[in-house]
C-alpha cells in the first residue's frame, strides 16, 4: 500500500501543472496539453497483461520493484526534457516517452502490488486487498495535486521533475527488506485463456466505472453550467464517501460474497448519479456524488473478487492486470461518448445516461450470484 501511495503520488503531481508546463515553457496549445496528459493512461493500458505475466513469473515483489525503478526513469526524463527547451519539438518528445514510461510504472507498481497483497494474505481477503489497495490511490492523487502546485510554484516544472525521480527511490528502500511472494508455476494457463474466464466480472467493473469517469470528467462542469460554488465540491464528496466506504465496509464482498455486495452497490451509484442528474441545487448534487462513491466505493473490488474466484492461482497476476484494464477502457471509451451526450443535451444528462449504464451491471452482478449459489 505504501508503494503504491508513493507511486501514483508521482505520478498526481504532475497532472495539475503539466497543461501550464506545455502551454508556457513549451508554447504549445490545447491539443499537445491534451496528447502528453493521456499518453501516460494510454501507456499503462497496454502495459496491464504485461505486468501481470511479469508479476506471475518474476514475482509480485519484483513488479513493485520494476515499477518504482520506472517511475524514477520517467523523472530523469523529464529532467532531460528540460535541458532542451530551447528545442521545443524535441523537449516535448522526450516529455512523452517520460510520460509513457510513467505509465507503464503504474501499471507494474498497482498490479505488482495488488498480486503481492493477494499471496501475503490470500484469497478469502481479495476484496480488502483490491479495496485498501485502490484507497491508497485514491488518497496520492487527492495529495498528489496540491503538492504539485506547490512545487511548480517553488521551482517551476524542475521541481516536479526531482520529485518523481527521488521519491520512488526512497520508496525502493522501504520495500527492499519486504519478504516477497514466490513466483508462480511457469507453466499457467495462456493470457486468452484467464481473460475468458473473468470477461464476465470484467464487464460489470467496465458498466460500473462510467460513473467514476463521469464525476472525473464532468462533475466540476456540471456545478458551473448551474452557477454553484465551489466547483471541486462533488468531486471532493465523491472521494471522501469512497475512502471512507473501503475503510469501513472493505471486508463486506470477502465476508458475504462480491457478487451480493456489487448487486447493492450499484444500485446505490445508479442512484447517486440519477441524483445528480437531477439536482437543483449543489447541495442534492454534492449529495449525489457523495452516494455514487459510497456505491462505487465496494462495486470495484466485489466484481474484484469474482474475477480472482474465476481466475487460476497461478495467474493471479494477470487477472488482476486484465481486471484493472477493464476500468481503463471504460475511462477511454465513456468519456468521448459522454461528451457527446452533453454537447447535445447539456451536463444534467451525462449523469442521467451514466446511471442508466452503470444500472446495466446489476445483470452481470445477478449471473455471477447465480453462479455461486448465494
Amino acid at each position: 500500500m505504501a508503494a503504491v501511495l508513493i507511486g501514483f503520488l508521482v505520478i498526481g503531481v504532475a497532472l495539475p501543472v503539466l497543461p501550464l508546463h506545455v502551454r508556457d515553457d513549451l508554447g504549445y496549445g490545447p491539443v499537445m496539453v491534451g496528447v502528453v496528459a493521456g499518453c501516460q493512461f494510454a501507456a499503462a493500458l497496454i502495459a496491464r497483461i504485461w505486468s501481470g505475466r511479469s508479476s506471475d513469473r518474476r514475482g509480485a515483489k519484483w513488479a513493485v520493484m520494476a515499477g518504482l525503478w520506472a517511475a524514477a526513469a520517467a523523472g530523469l526524463l523529464y529532467l532531460l526534457s528540460l535541458s532542451i527547451l530551447n528545442m521545443p519539438g524535441l523537449s516535448v518528445a522526450v516529455l512523452l516517452a517520460g510520460r509513457a514510461v510513467l505509465g507503464g510504472a503504474e501499471s507494474f507498481i498497482i498490479t505488482g502490488a495488488t498480486a503481492w497483497g493477494l499471496a501475503r494474505v490470500g484469497a478469502p481477503h481479495a476484496g480488502k486487498v483490491i479495496a485498501w489497495t485502490g484507497t491508497a490511490m485514491f488518497a496520492a492523487f487527492a495529495a498528489g495535486a496540491p503538492l504539485g502546485t506547490v512545487l511548480y510554484g517553488k521551482g517551476g516544472f524542475a521541481a516536479v521533475a526531482v520529485a518523481t525521480a527521488v521519491a520512488p527511490l526512497i520508496t525502493l528502500l522501504l520495500i527492499a527488506p519486504l519478504r516477497g511472494a514466490a513466483p508462480a508455476h511457469k507453466n499457467g494457463p495462456g493470457i486468452l485463456s484467464v481473460i475468458s474466464r473473468l470477461w464476465l466480472p470484467g464487464v460489470g467493473a467496465a458498466l460500473s466505472s462510467v460513473g467514476f469517469g463521469a464525476i472525473i470528467a464532468f462533475s466540476s462542469l456540471l456545478f458551473v453550467e448551474h452557477g454553484w460554488m465551489p466547483v471541486w465540491l462533488a468531486f471532493t464528496a465523491y472521494a471522501a464517501a469512497l475512502i471512507a466506504a473501503r475503510l469501513l465496509f472493505g471486508h463486506l464482498p470477502d465476508r458475504i460474497g462480491g457478487a451480493q455486495v456489487a448487486l447493492v452497490s450499484v444500485l446505490v451509484e445508479a442512484i447517486g448519479l440519477a441524483l445528480m442528474g437531477y439536482a437543483g441545487s449543489a447541495a442534492l448534487a454534492t449529495l449525489g456524488a457523495a452516494l455514487t462513491g459510497l456505491g462505487y466505493a465496494l462495486v470495484f473490488p466485489a466484481f474484484g473478487v469474482e474475477a480472482v474466484r474465476l481466475a487460476p492461482s497461478e495467474s493471479r497476476g494477470v487477472a488482476m492486470g486484465a481486471y484493472t484494464a477493464c476500468l481503463d477502457i471504460a475511462l477511454d471509451v465513456s468519456g468521448p461518448l459522454l461528451g457527446f451526450v452533453a454537447s447535445g443535451a447539456g451536463y444534467s444528462a451525462v449523469f442521467l445516461v451514466s446511471a442508466i449504464l452503470v444500472l446495466c451491471s446489476i445483470v452481470v452482478a445477478i449471473n455471477l450470484r447465480r453462479a455461486t449459489g448465494i
